[in-house]
């Protein structure tokens, strides 16, 4: 099992003994990345890794970009792009099981709870992974879900499921790719970095072509929420840079409502919509280019 971010709280947190509980589940029962053949949960979950560091390449990420950043795929609200998430469960999340978009309205509800007045913090919590939705655009899932981790240099220690995992990656046994730095100068900063292709990035990349009103902490949040060997993990630091750590205070503000939201109750999806859809409307209007 990989740990959690050491620093980060949650928004439902009791005390049972010395052990923590979020939302009356354990701590220790979150992102349990365990292999147990008998489980397939666990087994598809390593499934999904495994397909994604044996593919995820330098020369795949630049594909992926050429191919998802021309915009041209479809048109749709970003409400109506929401609602597609009801027919998604993520293969790559041990602790869902759910659709995604009810995963991302517990993610907004949190949020709106504990920051009533940040009303663009509560819709990035409700879109964070609607870029999820290239599934349904011929991408397999190890494309689209998952932790991110830089492409182009070696993997971080923490990376889920090791470096056996990317041994049949042909950048892992390239030179040019496969050392500390790789294709990277020291500390030349995270924004610096070509991450693995998947929702996060899309996301972040759609926000920008569309011309959302969010403020610079909304992007981050949305660009950067699955680098957990990063900010829950403490790797990569010999490529940070100067501005990284107000970097990481923003992304973790925004992890722990998502990680410790998905064993809470299911919301109320219909009678949350009217509310959401004005957020829309202020901060990511209209028919938008996908």
């Amino acid at each position: 099992m990989r740990p959690r971010p050491k620093d980060a709280q949650s928004p439902e947190t009791e005390k049972f003994g010395n052990a923590e509980v979020y939302n009356g589940k354990p701590v220790q029962a979150f992102r349990d990345y365990s292999v147990d053949e008998n489980d397939p949960i666990k087994m598809r979950v390593r499934k999904t890794y495994y397909e994604m560091h044996t593919n995820m390449t330098v020369d795949l990420v630049k594909q992926k970009m050429e191919r998802w950043l021309k915009f041209n795929t479809f048109k749709a609200t970003m409400k109506d792009t929401l609602m597609r998430l009801n027919d998604l469960v993520d293969e790559s999340d041990p602790d869902v099981t759910v659709p995604n978009v009810v995963h991302g309205f517990q993610t907004a509800e949190r949020i709106r709870k504990d920051y009533p007045d940040e009303d663009w913090f509560q819709l990035i919590g409700l879109i964070h992974d609607v870029g999820k939705v290239m599934a349904f655009y011929g991408e397999p899932q190890w494309c689209v879900v998952g932790d991110t981790f830089p492409v182009g240099c070696k993997p971080g220690f923490s990376v889920v499921y090791g470096e056996d995992s990317f041994k049949n990656n042909p950048d892992f046994h390239n030179p040019k790719y496969n050392t500390k730095y790789g294709m990277y100068k020291p500390n030349c900063g995270i924004e610096n970095l070509m991450m693995s292709w998947g929702h996060d990035e899309y996301l972040y990349w759609l926000l920008l072509h569309n011309k959302n009103n969010f403020p610079k902490e909304a992007l981050q949040m949305a660009r950067y929420h699955s680098f957990y060997p990063w900010y829950g993990c403490g790797d990569y630091k010999h490529l940070l840079g100067p501005n990284d750590d107000e970097l990481l205070k923003t992304v973790l503000k925004m992890q722990k409502y998502d990680l410790y939201t998905k064993s809470a109750e299911i919301p109320d999806i219909e009678a949350l919509w009217p509310y959401y859809e004005k957020l829309i409307d202020k901060y990511i209007p209209g028919v938008l280019e996908w």
